[in-house]
This record gives C-alpha cells, structure tokens and sequence, in this order.
C-alpha cells in the first residue's frame, strides 16, 4: 500500500511547469477517502446548496424536474465542515505551495459527481475560462478520486504544455446559455494523456491546462473531490473579456441571485 505523499521531487517540480499537470499516486489513507465518501453521498442525496445555486447540473439546464447527468456542488466544506479538517487537505496544499509559491493556500472546493452509466463528459476546458477576466491567476485544482478512476469510468485526461496558452474561446455546452458548463472551441486531442488513479491519488494541473473526463459507462458512480488552491490573484493590466460567460442564463446563477438578495450572502466564484 502506497504511503501518503506531502513533498515532490525535483523532477516532479519540472515536470509539471514543463507539462502542466502531475499525477501524485497517494496524498491520504484509504480510511480517510471511505469517511469522505460517506459524506460526499451524504451530500449528494441532500442535494446540499440546491437552494443557494451551489448544487446544479453542470452539463445540462438544471431543471428541477430532470435527472442531473452531471450533478456538482460548489463549497461541499460549507455543508461538512469536517472536510477541512483532512489530510488530503494538507498534503494537497502543501504540494501546491512546492508547485506555485509559499504563500499558496486552499481557496475552494468542489465535487462532481458522475451517476452510474449515464454520468456525462466532461468536455474539453481550461478552468480559468470560469474566472473573472479582470484578474490574473496563479493557481491550480487539485483532483482526487475517491474510488478508482478509470477510463471506463472518467479519469481526468490532459493535453500536456497547455498552460502555456492564453485563455481560448469557449461556449456553454452544447451551445446552450442555460448551461453552466464550458467547453473549449477548437481541441486537438491527439496528444491527450490519461491518467488513471487509485482512491486517494491526485491530480494537480495548472488553471489553463486543457482537460477532460469521459462519461462514467460503469455500474459505479464516479465521485470526484476537487481542491483549488493559490496565491491572491492581482489585477490585469490588459483587459480581456470573456463573452461566453456573459451570454450565460442559468437556473444557478438565478438561485444564488435570488438566495443573496434574500439573506445579503455573497456568491461563489464559479
């Protein structure tokens, strides 16, 4: 059995400013990811932050009525606190602290969910596309499985030396403004890398690193802990505009709209 991880290699280090991304095979204890998945299902069947548009689907338009295909909650620590409290936690941060600087710390979480046979793709994107245009980032999202992630099931896959790209264009999924989800234009994929994980692994990749995960065509739902971390961002000096977020009508953005005008709360950033 692997022993959980906190520090990199020099060659590890390069290996992601070169690619990108890292794979890290173990950053806690099987014991630790069956808690955390007892609270992930927890969370899920509760449909925790539906109300405060943190709990949608992110690859279809969030009826109420409809199964979600991909069904994601933004802040899963505010409803479990017990998630910040992990060694995943810490040994994530620490190693993101190696990758971006001493001053990097946890910035937000968020889980994915993939149903059992029909959990959707998620499409081709770079996480910043969901960002503020006004500022810049150094950051990355720290992505752990908590069973075994497969190709059957939907690793993360990566097309290495992507981050070293401005951000490109994207659109909602499918071209529909309802969606909260982001798919790039234009991908070639012909170098994608796949990267399988056993439970408690990690994924580390860079906020424009082009990624993807393939729909779960398993008899098991796919869960997927994600972890952002980094320094502050700053202010651009060159502006830039993200229309495919302007365009964007979603039932969640409507919840969290109304949830803080109701109670003075404030919004999360994706």
């Amino acid at each position: 059995m692997a022993t959980p991880r906190s520090e990199l290699t020099p060659e590890e280090t390069a290996f992601y400013h070169r690619e990108g991304y890292l794979v890290v095979e173990c950053i806690t204890t099987p014991e630790e990811i069956a808690l955390v998945r007892e609270i992930y299902d927890r969370l899920f069947a509760a449909r925790a932050g539906r109300a405060e548009g943190n709990q949608f689907d992110l690859a279809g338009p969030d009826d109420e009525d409809d199964a979600a295909s991909l069904p994601q909650i933004l802040g899963p620590s505010r409803y479990a606190p017990e998630l910040l409290d992990t060694m995943f936690r810490r040994n994530a941060t620490a190693i993101a602290r190696q990758l971006l600087g001493p001053d990097a710390n946890a910035q937000g979480d968020h889980a994915i969910l993939k149903p059992a046979h029909h959990g959707a793709s998620t499409p081709w994107h770079q996480d910043e596309a969901y960002w503020s245009p006004d500022l810049d980032y150094n950051s990355l999202s720290v992505w752990i499985p908590l069973q075994e992630a497969t190709l059957e099931n939907g690793c993360m896959q990566f097309i290495p030396g992507s981050h070293k790209m401005e951000v490109q264009p994207h659109h909602s999924i499918n071209n529909d403004p309802r969606v909260h989800g982001l798919e790039i234009d234009h991908v070639d994929a012909s170098t994608a890398v796949a990267c399988p994980l056993p439970p408690g692994g990690a994924t580390f990749h860079h906020s424009r690193t082009l990624h993807y995960a393939g729909p779960n065509r398993s008899a098991m739902p796919r869960r997927a802990y994600i972890l952002g971390c980094g320094t502050l961002p700053t202010k651009r000096t060159q502006p830039r505009r993200f229309p495919w977020m302007e365009k964007k009508r979603t039932a969640r953005q409507a919840r969290a709209d109304a949830w803080q005008q109701a109670t003075g709360a404030s919004g999360d950033r994706a």
